[in-house]
């Protein structure tokens, strides 16, 4: 049987200074064959390859990756300032509207770190730029030093929704993540349900309330040691399993 193709988000990387390429994590791709059984397809964040609407027509279901550059705030009626970080304006052109296409067709969804606040903006959340500066907030940041295995330890425990679908995924209401992001949700979008937060109160876990089929982010990162970690791969068990179900209809 074919494997379901998934889309997975690049990100703009320069090279040398000035070789522009669009990139993904070698651990997204891992995660997406070993953990998930789907053959990953590279999706450029960039409008000039075509509409969207023709990207959506191409993958199975698609994986809204992590990336340094954050949501531009205009996506949520803000200014934007030195706490915002940069931007990526071509990949807001093409995710936000990509993922309430996808939700809309029932095609399956997963989103990392930045895809996952995309997810909230692309359905009219808001987004804090910084988390850390919160009163009784934790520093989510990744450590600016050591290994890639310490920068990717577990960190923090997420609580869970007990009778949600992460829950139901995980067979637990309460996993060890690790934590690597600068920004997270504020006001979550109306269809946004939140369903895991760390200890300090910080969103984790989403679901797009009404989508005919899987539509879960998260604000860790999965893809290190997906195939092995005891969070990561049923996770991404749980997006293949969508996946396969969605080519076979």
């Amino acid at each position: 049987m074919t494997r379901p193709v998934v889309g997975i988000i690049g990100n703009l990387q320069v090279i040398g200074g000035d070789y522009a390429v669009q990139a993904v994590g070698i651990m997204n791709i891992d995660a997406m064959t070993t953990a998930a059984d789907a053959l990953p397809l590279i999706v450029p964040a960039m409008p000039s390859i075509g509409s969207v609407a023709e990207i959506l027509a191409t993958c199975d279901g698609f994986l809204f990756t992590g990336g340094r550059p954050n949501v531009h705030p205009k996506h949520y009626g803000e200014q934007e300032t030195e706490a915002h970080g940069t931007f990526d304006l071509d990949r807001d052109a093409v995710t936000l509207p990509l993922i309430r296409l996808a939700v809309e067709a029932g095609k399956p969804i997963l989103g990392i770190c930045r895809g996952f606040q995309e997810m909230n903006v692309a359905f009219g959340g808001t987004l804090h730029p910084e988390i850390r500066d919160l009163p009784g907030r934790m520093n989510h940041r990744m450590p600016p030093e050591g290994t890639q295995a310490e920068k990717f330890a577990h960190r923090h425990t997420v609580t869970l929704d007990p009778d949600g679908e992460f829950a139901r995924i995980f067979g637990n209401d309460e996993v060890m993540v690790n934590s690597l992001h600068g920004q997270g949700i504020c006001k979550p979008g109306p269809r946004v349900i939140i369903e895991g937060r760390a200890s300090d109160n910080t969103p984790e876990a989403i679901r797009i309330a009404g989508a005919p089929g899987f539509a879960l982010g998260v604000q860790w990162h999965p893809e290190y040691n997906a195939a092995h970690d005891e969070v990561s791969r049923p996770l991404f068990a749980a997006f293949g399993e969508a996946l396969r179900a969605y080519r076979n209809r």
